[in-house]
């Protein structure tokens, strides 16, 4: 972004609150990017005490994770995760548990994480092109993005605190 959406003058940075921001250049423009983050829901869905991992389109082959997604304009992150867990698998959820938000700078997203224990037959949305069912012991969480949700979850089960079908 080069230029101020509300009157056309080159954006700068500037210290603003403390904190450099890119702002107007103007003195007489309000505007100023604050660049927060982006709200994320995920899902660990569970099907038969198993866990699904999915394959989305277009990333490496060995790379496999949650449901995620965006919050459409007027959903509580509850009605995301279950939307985005009906539209990638076409399973019906029902919400365990809230598992935690998790900064996820590199993306500049926070993400919402559930625990969804789902019914019916997996129906692979138009995002991804596999999934995959597996015991949740045998998941290894990644360092990064949803990863450390998973983590979590994973750590709170063993200790007893989480519990499968």
């Amino acid at each position: 972004m080069k230029y101020c959406p509300l009157c056309r003058a080159p954006l700068a940075n500037r210290i603003l609150e403390g904190v450099e921001r890119l702002a107007c250049s103007t003195d007489t423009c309000p505007y100023v990017f604050y660049n927060n983050p982006v709200p994320v829901v995920a899902a660990i869905v569970e099907l038969g005490g198993r866990i699904v991992l999915c394959h989305k389109k277009g990333m490496p082959e060995t790379w496999f994770g949650i449901v995620a997604g965006f919050l459409e304009k007027g959903e509580t992150p509850a009605q995301a995760v279950l939307r985005e867990v009906e539209e990638e698998l076409g399973l019906k959820g029902e919400i365990s548990e809230c598992i935690g938000d998790y900064s996820f700078y590199m993306a500049n997203q926070l993400i919402l994480a559930y625990h969804v224990r789902a019914q019916g037959e997996i129906v692979i949305g138009s995002e991804l092109d596999a999934v995959k069912l597996v015991l949740p012991e045998e998941i290894r969480p990644w360092p990064h993005g949803t990863g450390p949700a998973v983590k979590d979850w994973l750590e709170k089960r063993k200790a007893g605190g989480s519990h499968t079908e």
